[in-house]
């Protein structure tokens, strides 16, 4: 037994129980289809104070879902360890999907990741001049910050805790989450030099 089967049966037999299980089940499916996610990443783009951030979470969740859901699922083809490990048994219904990368994970690390990154380097900002610059945000924008990338890790621990993905598809979850956050980041920032440079000529 590798590894990974045997971390996903230790949650089962030591982590599991039935207080925790209605939890981490209604937890687990906050993340189905990406629903919520997306949802979140609209209603900041909706919001005209948050629409340059809802703008960079929206363009990081749509390059994690391409590459989960189209290219490396497939590519990658890996059955649920469900279907593999003896003795283990997942609680919600059976994944309709290969099972790497996780992308429950990944999208929750796609928009929470942009977020983190956005508090840590902060909002790229075009000046009249046509020079980037980037806003420090407030302790308060820091703080949520801190409880959404808190909130994408437990998201993905409930993965491994419903029994639904190996650690190693929450692992690449999270990785290509994170790229996809840093990618969406210097993105918005390449466009929005393009627009401040051609406005700034223009006048």
């Amino acid at each position: 037994m590798d590894w990974e089967a045997s971390f996903l049966l230790y949650i089962q037999e030591h982590i599991r129980t039935d207080f925790l299980n209605p939890f981490m089940t209604a937890l687990t499916h906050t993340g189905d289809y990406g629903i919520f996610l997306i949802a979140l990443a609209v209603l900041l783009l909706i919001i005209p104070k948050t629409r340059r951030i809802g703008l960079i979470a929206g363009i990081s969740i749509a390059i994690e879902a391409l590459l989960t859901n189209v290219f490396i699922k497939n590519a990658v083809a890996r059955t649920r360890p469900y279907e593999a490990i003896d003795g283990l048994v997942n609680l919600i219904e059976k994944q309709k999907d290969y099972s790497f990368p996780s992308g429950h994970s990944g999208a929750a690390f796609a928009v929470m990741g942009a977020i983190l990154v956005i508090a840590i380097l902060g909002l790229p900002v075009a000046e009249k001049s046509g020079k980037i610059t980037r806003t420090k945000m407030s302790t308060a924008y820091k703080i949520v910050a801190v409880i959404a990338i808190i909130y994408a890790i437990a998201l993905a621990f409930s993965r491994l805790y419903v029994g639904v993905h190996y650690p190693t598809d929450v692992l690449g979850g999270i990785l290509l989450g994170i790229a996809t956050s840093f990618a969406s980041y210097f993105i918005y920032r390449a466009i929005l030099k393009v627009y401040a440079q051609k406005k700034a000529n223009a006048n």
